[in-house]
């Protein structure tokens, strides 16, 4: 005859689980890497105005995303961009968006980093 034990395994007090926050993830057009929202400025294609940028995020409308580097905007602005928006970029737009890559300052990445 065979016995089966009935001892139970005691029970494990519940751990409290640390949730982790999302965080969106979006592709710079300029060099495709993907990086955080928040780590990317936001240009957006709107019915009434045009091509802009977006620095809320929020803004209605087509859009695509650009590291705040000039190497970046340099790269989207040859083509990628207007792909990205499904538009063509009137000269003034693309003026614009040129003059705004150029003001921002060079990134240091870390050696063997690169967005391009």
């Amino acid at each position: 005859m065979t016995t089966t034990s009935t001892t139970q395994t005691p029970k494990r007090k519940a751990q409290p689980q640390v949730r982790r926050k999302h965080i969106p993830q979006r592709t710079c057009v300029g060099c495709r890497a993907v990086e955080g929202k928040r780590g990317l400025v936001r240009v957006v294609r709107t019915p009434d105005q045009g091509v802009v940028i977006d620095p809320t995020g929020k803004r209605s409308g087509r859009g695509a995303y650009v590291h705040a580097d000039p190497a970046c905007w340099e790269t989207a602005l040859k083509g990628r961009l207007e792909h990205a928006l499904k538009t063509t970029l009137t000269p003034a737009e693309r003026e614009g968006l040129a003059a705004y890559g150029k003001s921002l300052p060079p990134v240091e990445l870390p050696p063997g980093e690169s967005h391009v």
